[in-house]
């Protein structure tokens, strides 16, 4: 395993495999090869273009364990390391991505809580990533777990988000620091705290587990996308799918990625995230898993996820 120190940058990245002397016939030598390949893609792709607008992401899926916030920060650091500037916000009271990217989210630490319900500016509360140059963190506390509650009696609720965003991109581009990206991490849940990250959201990203119940309760969650479009956000529009936890070597994982894409056609990036003990263990060391193992399939696989999501602007 390897552990980066300091902050990494576009120039970091540089990854290699070696198929040795498999049988180039045997489904290892195949899954080599493949790897051998993303490699050589990941490696001709230095930089990343920028979008003629921020694109604010929203990465929702109401089920847990199906890689949610595992995709926000990866996805969010990929895009980071080849060039663009990227702000996570963590909306999720567990503050799992505030850990994956090393920002500081103890209890009573100014984070998205007091932009939600004090109101406070988000100059005063986004933290940079101390190891990914230019992918800066709105981080969660505990606190927020009350949000929800403290949402319901407040005026215009479910734009509160929304609001405080746009004014703080609107500074970052007066300021000529225009931020890239933006990827809003929410709980797992459709409560206020999803509906203000939809309202606040252009753009959703829902990430799919490669398992058995991968499309269970998707279709509440299209609705409630929908019911959002419809009453509150009409810029709202699903645009990416991302399976994750794919493993090639069962007929389950690509059972459900032919599922996945007749249900949502385009929408289902070519790229697949693999099951991967790296990207399991990197939260635990507070890094996403292209700081942690960065020629790891799990790392490589993110970072042409991120590929992916640029060229379709």
């Amino acid at each position: 395993m390897s552990q980066h120190q300091g902050p990494l940058t576009a120039g970091d990245i540089d990854v290699a495999a070696d198929i040795g002397s498999v049988d180039q016939a045997t489904p290892l030598a195949s899954e080599a090869r493949d790897h051998v390949d993303l490699t050589e893609r990941v490696r001709a792709t230095t930089t990343l273009p920028r979008p003629s607008h921020t694109r604010v992401f929203v990465v929702a899926n109401q089920k847990g364990g199906v890689g949610k916030t595992t995709t926000a920060v990866n996805v969010a650091a990929a895009l980071a390391l080849k060039g663009l500037r990227v702000l996570v916000v963590d909306l999720d009271p567990q503050g799992n991505a505030s850990t994956a990217l090393a920002v500081a989210h103890g209890e009573g630490t100014p984070g998205v809580y007091e932009a939600l319900v004090d109101g406070t500016d988000l100059d005063e509360l986004v933290r940079p990533c101390p190891d990914i140059e230019g992918l800066t963190v709105l981080p969660a506390t505990i606190d927020l777990a009350g949000a929800e509650i403290e949402l319901v009696s407040l005026v215009a609720r479910e734009t509160r988000l929304d609001k405080a965003l746009q004014a703080y991109l609107r500074d970052c581009d007066e300021a000529g620091d225009r931020i890239d990206y933006v990827l809003i991490d929410c709980p797992p849940s459709l409560g206020l705290l999803t509906v203000n990250a939809l309202v606040a959201g252009r753009e959703v990203l829902i990430p799919i587990q490669s398992e058995y119940y991968a499309l269970e309760g998707l279709g509440q969650l299209v609705r409630n996308i929908e019911l959002v479009r419809k009453h509150l956000n009409p810029q709202l529009e699903i645009t990416t799918i991302l399976l994750t936890m794919y493993d090639a070597r069962t007929r389950l994982s690509a059972g459900v990625a032919d599922e996945v894409r007749t249900y949502f056609g385009e929408k289902v990036l070519r790229t697949v995230i693999p099951r991967s003990v790296r990207v399991s263990e990197a939260p635990s060391y507070q890094q996403t898993v292209l700081t942690y193992d960065h020629s790891s399939s799990g790392s490589l696989s993110y970072l042409e996820a991120a590929r992916e999501i640029t060229g379709r602007i």
